[in-house]
């Protein structure tokens, strides 16, 4: 019995179409198992990442017990005994050293904020250098003192800035600024400005190479000279990335440079060049006292990462965005 024509081509289009699901589903649960392994390699991947993160960052905190007891080195804590919140309690009897190096630590960390537009106007200069060696020469120039220690450049500050430094016998007079309390804040600001600007004005020039060509083109059309470019395109296109760097300047605010200030302090600018992290260091390493430098430490973290919680908040109400 012959089969009617249209129902051999139903048949064949039914075989045809599961044939398709079969083979559709079987390159579906493949496309989702190398989704998965791609997943789980990335993961395995950032592990060794994580695990440094969790054992550098976050096991150490487990020293933070040592504020609640009467440390003393090379004793079990379990056999010390557990006085509370007693060095807690101490700062404030502590309280005028401990509010000189708030004080300090604030106008330090305040000038770098008043000068937090430098890096990227200095990005946005260097990036109107037309002549590519010219231009790759000044950023080299400019960069490698990031990576000068500060004794180093407290050495060189040294034999140009001290009594018988270079400028004094140059212009035969007899200041000095490393022992100034006068001037010693702006001038640790501008030491970190030479410092870390060139290095800083890196993530301005790559934001830089992000903004759309088309927009200095049309203003080339319309008339607008490099100066009108810069002053309408650039700087615009640059708020977002400033705001976000300066958001996070904000949130560290608190932590100042240790290193360059330990560097430069002397006898007569110590009480200026005091913050706190410099002043915990004072008080644990020198006096021994690590039970106290541990509590002000936890003040000094749980004030940290109150202003960032604080900063990302206001990220969020004025950016639509959190930057954490």
């Amino acid at each position: 019995m012959e089969i009617p024509i249209y129902k051999a081509i139903g048949q064949l289009y039914n075989e045809n179409i599961e044939f398709l699901l079969r083979k559709g589903a079987v390159a579906m649960v493949s496309i989702f198992q190398r989704k998965n392994r791609r997943r789980w390699m990335l993961m395995l991947l950032a592990l060794p990442f994580v695990i440094h993160i969790i054992a550098i960052r976050y096991v150490p905190l487990a020293g933070w017990a040592l504020a609640f007891f009467n440390y003393k080195p090379g004793k079990a804590l379990d056999k010390l005994p557990f006085v509370g919140w007693k060095y807690f309690e101490l700062i404030g009897f502590y309280k005028e050293d401990v509010i000189n190096a708030v004080i300090n630590t604030g106008a330090l960390s305040g000038l770098g904020i008043l000068f937090s537009w430098f890096p990227m106007i200095l990005a946005i200069l260097l990036n109107e250098v037309r002549n590519r060696y010219c231009k790759n020469s000044i950023q080299t120039i400019i960069t490698i003192p990031n990576f000068v220690s500060w004794i180093i450049v407290y050495a060189l500050c040294f034999s140009i800035f001290s009594t018988e430094g270079l400028y004094n016998q140059l212009f035969h007079t007899n200041n000095t600024l490393l022992t100034n309390k006068d001037t010693i804040w702006y001038f640790m600001e501008g030491l970190t400005l030479w410092k870390s600007a060139g290095w800083n004005s890196i993530i301005y020039l790559a934001a830089i190479a992000g903004i759309d060509g088309t927009l200095y083109e049309a203003a080339m059309v319309d008339g607008a000279n490099r100066f009108q470019s810069m002053l309408h395109i650039t700087i615009p296109s640059l708020m977002s990335t400033f705001i976000v760097v300066l958001l996070l300047q904000i949130g560290s605010f608190m932590s100042a440079g240790f290193d360059q200030y330990f560097a430069f302090s002397n006898i007569m600018v110590q009480s200026k060049l005091e913050v706190i992290d410099l002043y915990t260091y004072r008080i644990g390493m020198k006096t021994m006292d690590y039970s106290f430098a541990t509590a002000i430490s936890i003040l000094k973290s749980i004030v940290s990462v109150a202003l960032l919680m604080l900063v990302n908040g206001f990220s969020r109400l004025t950016r639509g965005e959190g930057i954490i």
